[in-house]
């Protein structure tokens, strides 16, 4: 899941170098929070117009971890 978050990050900012995830322990409900850190120039692309892409990345996580019978959340830091 962390890999698929960064690939789609890297795809989306100037400066793919600058993208790390970082990953909190599930809580109790077992949800796993994700944080997305990314440069401040970049921090527009990967929100959007909205919040759009930042929802899209967040269907995207959610979709992929429900295959494999996870819970997660995305945190754009």
């Amino acid at each position: 899941m962390k890999e698929l978050l960064i690939s789609i990050a890297q795809g989306l900012v100037e400066d793919p170098s600058a993208v790390s995830v970082t990953v909190d322990e599930p809580s109790e409900d077992g949800t796993v929070v994700y944080h997305l850190h990314v440069g401040e120039a970049d921090m527009g692309r990967v929100i959007g117009k909205q919040g759009r892409i930042a929802k899209a990345i967040r269907t995207i996580m959610r979709s992929a971890a429900n295959r494999v019978d996870e819970k997660v959340s995305v945190e754009i830091d």
